[in-house]
């Protein structure tokens, strides 16, 4: 999964990416995370947001809502909410099939 976010960690001014689950489960860090007990609470408190801009001191985190969960992206101040925008808009149809299993209908489908 993580050639899928190899754009967006390219990105100048971006620390790290998370994809959680709706329930707070962390499917996929880069780099890598300890699981936090704070992480579902602070999941369950977006509700049903579907994108947020926070921005602190010294960072900022910009969250978005997928099918799967949310995509959370660690970034400096300076980091471009345009591309950065624009990236996960391209990264978010991939996520979306992966998170999809094939199930029977691949077996049943016809090859042209």
């Amino acid at each position: 999964m993580k050639e899928l976010f190899d754009d967006i960690l390219s990105l100048e001014d971006v620390h790290g990416i998370v994809v959680s689950s709706h329930e707070g489960e962390i499917l996929f860090s880069e780099p890598s995370l300890e699981t936090d007990t704070a992480l579902p609470l602070f999941i369950r408190t977006l509700g049903t947001v579907r994108e947020a801009d926070m921005l602190f001191e010294k960072s900022r985190i910009y969250v978005r809502r997928t099918d799967t969960g949310y995509l959370v992206v660690l970034l400096g101040l300076f980091a471009s909410g345009a591309m950065l925008r624009l990236h996960v808009d391209m990264v978010l149809p991939s996520l979306k099939d992966r998170g999809k299993g094939k199930g029977l209908r691949s077996l049943f489908r016809r090859n042209k």
